[in-house]
């Protein structure tokens, strides 16, 4: 897996940290456009915040955000922070691509990346990949922190489905 695929209007927005990065160098009585560079820098910049939150530990963390493509480096201990990690910095908005060039010391068997779709819930999802329901909080777990709660998923949102 290196390369992971997202739906760019969905996820975490920038919001207000924008006026955060931004209110010390732009005169804010006069309209200024914010140029592309600034616009990836800022969203490099929301992304390693959300990687340092969510508590996944790696090594040498290096963000490139052009446009609405991400490229993750570092080193990470095994392939469920890879993939988290991936998930992380895809599941913003504006983002549509993470090229995920980051070094796994223990290689272990991928997870299926599913995209949520309307209508879904985890029991439904858990049903359709492991045939059943009830299975539902193994995604949960798999997808911590990035959920908080078992209900709140959205369209558009890509989910870690860990091997049986």
């Amino acid at each position: 897996m290196g390369l992971f695929n997202f739906v760019t209007k969905a996820g975490s927005k920038l919001g207000g940290k924008i006026f955060d990065w931004t209110h010390d160098e732009i005169d804010l009585t006069k309209a200024e456009e914010i140029q592309q560079e600034k616009i990836d820098d800022m969203r490099a910049k929301s992304i390693i915040e959300n990687i340092e939150e969510s508590g996944v530990d790696i090594e040498g963390l290096d963000v490139k955000v052009e446009g609405e493509n991400v490229t993750l480096g570092g080193k990470v201990k095994n392939q469920e922070n890879y993939e988290k990690l991936s998930l992380v910095a895809g599941n913003q908005y504006g983002i549509g691509s993470v090229n995920s060039m980051l070094d796994v010391a223990e290689p272990e068997p991928e997870s299926t990346i599913y995209t949520v779709q309307s209508g879904d819930t985890l029991s439904k999802i858990a049903k359709k990949f492991y045939g059943s329901a009830s299975k539902y909080p193994v995604i949960f777990e798999a997808n911590k922190p990035m959920l908080t709660d078992p209900d709140k998923i959205y369209v558009g949102q890509n989910l870690r489905i860990p091997p049986q």
